[in-house]
């Protein structure tokens, strides 16, 4: 039991850690490494809570495909700074009315009134056939199916807006006008050039 706890007090340390400097640094490559560390000592913390599978899956999913995907965007972006600089100025207010909004629906939701019987034996060690990613399952499309397909159109949603957001527009991108195409003659076009012939 002491292990047990110098290991959750350690990797929580590391979590509260990294979690701030994810927020703190202004360098994106560096908060994206530190979101990384972030994301290993939750697996830890998931492993002292029996549960293997969020943990690989935080591992695999997460660390393994999309943080990998998400530094090379951050490398690859040329991000102009004084306008990221402005948005954030201008964006302030709704960012800060957006957070107050998500903490008072996190205050609701952990209310001991709301959270009920979840129907989990919390004892500290499970029976050799017990299988967590199967009560997961279990929990995750029974009680919550309907939260976890608003989850997943949120997400959708979060992905059309990302693109929106990226998306620039470039002034030398040559397009094809179709219109202009069909209005045009051959004498616009063809120009007929007379040479002398060489012997």
């Amino acid at each position: 039991m002491i292990v047990e706890k110098l290991v959750f007090y350690v990797f929580s340390a590391l979590l509260i850690g990294s979690a701030t400097m994810v927020i703190v640094s202004r360098h994106s490559v560096r908060a994206a490494f530190f979101l990384i560390v972030s994301f290993c000592a939750s697996a830890v913390l998931w492993m002292l809570l029996e549960a293997e599978f969020l943990a690989l899956l935080l591992i695999f999913v997460y660390v393994g495909a999309v943080m990998t995907l998400f530094m090379f965007v951050v490398m690859m972006l040329n991000l102009d700074k004084e306008s990221v600089q402005e948005k954030f100025v201008r964006y302030l207010p709704f960012a800060v009315l957006i957070v107050a909004l998500m903490v008072g629906v996190l205050v609701y939701a952990f209310n001991p009134g709301h959270l009920g019987d979840l129907g989990l034996a919390m004892s500290t060690h499970q029976a050799a056939d017990y299988s967590n990613t199967k009560a997961l399952g279990a929990l995750l499309y029974t009680h919550y199916v309907y939260a976890f397909e608003l989850a997943a159109v949120i997400l959708l949603i979060a992905i059309v807006a990302a693109i929106g957001l990226t998306h620039r527009e470039k002034s030398n991108n040559k397009r094809q006008r179709i219109a202009a195409q069909l209005a045009a003659t051959k004498e616009e076009r063809l120009q007929v050039v007379e040479m002398e012939a060489v012997e």
